[in-house]
């Protein structure tokens, strides 16, 4: 086996890891297992767990074997258009940020709440709420989409930034499935319908945009 495919098995391996414990610190069953130790400081759950993320992300980004085969170097003017459509990609995720908390989604909201002693113990680490607008009407998990669609484009790929990419694009389909346990176990069947009636990252065209019920 060459160097190169065992750089690509240890990216793999280290991705799958990262993955496995971030999912399983997202889990309701960890969460739950904390609140018996932690009580209501649970609510510093969140901004804590984020802040491990971005950390671990970096620095396994820094470990990783960096095999440097290069699959394609766009010249003039496709790098340009790869450049745009990134661009795009980058908005569409902002757009896509304004049909959030993102300060819940950070775990900001949940220590404002903990120190104005209205934190309930129940909402775990997260209060969640079911708001089906804007780009989630087509995709449920636009955020993961537009990040795809950002990694994508670009005017250099090579083999480790290809690696990294599926290994993401996995991550997310996996991570998905998990986090919308956590979603119908919240609001059953309004979510069982909004997952049966619009496609999970990527829109496909024969989808209709969601509309909910009054």
């Amino acid at each position: 086996m060459t160097g190169y495919a065992v750089d690509v098995l240890i990216i793999i391996f280290l991705f799958a890891l990262f993955g496995y414990s971030h999912s399983l610190l997202a889990s309701n069953k960890i969460k739950r297992f904390a609140v018996s130790y932690a009580g209501n400081y649970i609510a510093f759950y969140r901004l804590v767990y984020n802040i491990l993320s971005t950390v671990t992300v970096y620095a396994l980004f820094k470990i990783l074997p960096h095999p440097d085969i290069i699959i394609y170097d766009l010249k003039y003017p496709y790098d340009f258009i790869i450049l745009v459509l990134q661009f795009i990609s980058l908005a569409g995720f902002i757009w896509s940020l304004k049909f959030i908390n993102v300060k819940e989604f950070l775990g900001v909201s949940q220590i404002e709440r903990w120190f104005n002693n209205q934190y309930d113990v129940n909402e775990l680490d997260e209060n969640l709420t079911l708001r089906i607008r804007g780009a989630y009407r087509f995709m449920r998990h636009p955020l993961y989409f537009f990040s795809i669609m950002f990694l994508l484009f670009r005017p250099v790929m090579d083999i480790f930034y290809l690696t990294c990419l599926i290994c993401i694009i996995i991550y997310f389909y996996i991570g998905s499935y998990y986090e919308e346990k956590r979603l119908i176990e919240k609001f059953g069947e309004e979510y069982i319908k909004y997952k049966k009636e619009v496609p999970v990252i990527f829109p496909v065209k024969f989808y209709k945009p969601y509309k909910k019920n009054v």
